[in-house]
């Protein structure tokens, strides 16, 4: 409200260039340039209205507020006796602020709507932000979807390095194959790169993310990573990039989500890694993942505003701790990209993802099926995570810059039905429209 008088007054002047562009008073180029003069004004009288309400150090440089809230209608159906059909309506709320500081740092934090993790009785979905609609209309939970700090000392546009540390935005640019999307995992990473022309580029991330801390024993459980990424450009059409990834997560047996004799705080949300008992896991998990992608650009297509990619990519892991069931693979295929308004992209991918080939807490939890009955340390329902196989269909179309509509269909099976005679085909369908800011 304390900014309105500069609002009222951009908005007036916008008016009058335009009706002196309309009477041949001014050019088209000169009330361009005109506009484009006032909103610089404009961006600094409000940046100067804000900061003398609300005063910040001078040590502070600037500040970004941005957001979304997604609402989405979610369908899981399977064939066969023993699944119930399930209907959700659900919604995904995040706003985070962003400082950057003088002497390259910066801190950021967002926070995220999410019903509370499944077998913890505290904390969110580690995998997911959605909130579901239910129980008479209760509150729902807001919790720290992220919160880190990070200094950048070397960034002059041919070397890049910056650490981060605290919870933070996955900096491994992997598929859902390997990390859920809405995965924040905790802990310190580095990410760094390096342009050797104007056509290549090298970079390089590495972390370590703490899994859980353990209050009765020192092996608390950890995830080492590095990934090796190099990007290309052959002319103004092509692009590609190739990429080599590892991972080795340490004291797995810390994360028995079922074990009382070691971790009950983990959540169990996916599943398929062969298990005991007791929840022990059977395998360890070293990955080795390989990655590329060729992107071609047509200068233009039906019913699609400016340049046209079309992204071909793959994806290959292997885990060698593992003596069976400890491969997945990844491909697909998409047209378009989404983002600005009046722009789509339609996507195919298919994946096939062996029970030990990763650790099934942290992939993608929305690709998942339908479990007959409960496997070993586990539970019969739907469930993501490791042992599946299927197709997946998407389709983005932006609105307007803000706005864009999402219907997204994973047509899976499990790789090893449970029990072994069963088969069974799932359908999970999501409707989603979403406003970001």
């Amino acid at each position: 409200m304390a900014l309105t008088s500069q609002s009222h007054a951009q908005t007036s002047v916008d008016a009058l260039l335009n009706k002196l562009e309309q009477k041949g008073i001014l050019t088209v180029d000169e009330a361009k340039e005109l506009k484009a003069e006032n909103e610089q004004d404009y961006t600094n009288d409000m940046a100067k209205a804000f900061n003398a309400r609300f005063p910040m150090p001078d040590w502070i440089t600037g500040y970004k507020l941005s957001g979304d809230f997604r609402g989405r209608f979610d369908d899981i159906s399977a064939d066969g006796p023993g699944f119930a059909d399930r209907i959700r309506l659900r919604y995904r709320l995040r706003v985070g602020l962003t400082l950057d500081m003088k002497d390259n740092l910066e801190v950021g934090f967002r926070l995220g709507s999410g019903d509370a993790s499944p077998g913890t009785g505290f904390g969110g979905n580690p995998l997911s932000n959605n909130s579901t609609l239910q129980d008479n209309g209760t509150k729902k939970f807001l919790y720290v979807d992220a919160a880190y700090g990070r200094w950048t000392p070397i960034n002059d546009g041919t070397w890049f390095l910056a650490a981060t540390f605290g919870k933070m935005d996955n900096p491994f640019s992997l598929t859902p194959m390997v990390f859920d999307a809405d995965l924040t995992p905790e802990g310190a990473s580095l990410q760094s790169s390096y342009k050797i022309n104007a056509n290549n580029s090298i970079v390089f991330n590495t972390a370590g993310f703490v899994m859980d801390e353990l209050k009765t024993s020192s092996h608390d459980p950890f995830m080492y990573g590095a990934q090796l990424v190099w990007n290309a450009k052959w002319g103004s059409k092509l692009e590609s990039a190739l990429g080599v990834a590892a991972f080795d997560i340490v004291n797995r047996e810390s994360l028995a989500a079922t074990s009382a004799a070691a971790n009950s705080s983990v959540p169990y949300i996916n599943q398929g890694n062969t298990r005991m008992a007791n929840g022990a896991l059977v395998a360890n998990f070293n990955p080795i993942i390989a990655d590329a992608s060729v992107t071609y650009k047509l200068d233009s297509f039906p019913l699609y505003k400016g340049v046209f990619p079309i992204k071909v990519a793959g994806e290959f892991m292997d885990n060698p701790a593992a003596s069976a069931e400890n491969q997945g693979i990844w491909a697909g295929v998409t047209f378009g990209k989404s983002g600005k308004q009046g722009t789509w992209d339609l996507s195919y991918r298919y994946e096939y993802l062996e029970n030990n080939a990763w650790y099934d807490q942290v992939v993608d939890d929305d690709n998942g099926a339908f479990y007959k009955a409960a496997p070993l340390a586990g539970s019969a329902g739907f469930f993501g995570g490791t042992n599946m196989k299927g197709h997946l269909i998407k389709l983005n179309y932006s609105m307007t810059d803000a706005l864009t509509l999402t219907f997204t269909c994973y047509l899976n099976e499990l790789i090893h039905p449970v029990p072994s005679v069963s088969k069974s085909d799932t359908l999970h369908v999501m409707a989603d429209i979403m406003w970001k800011f």
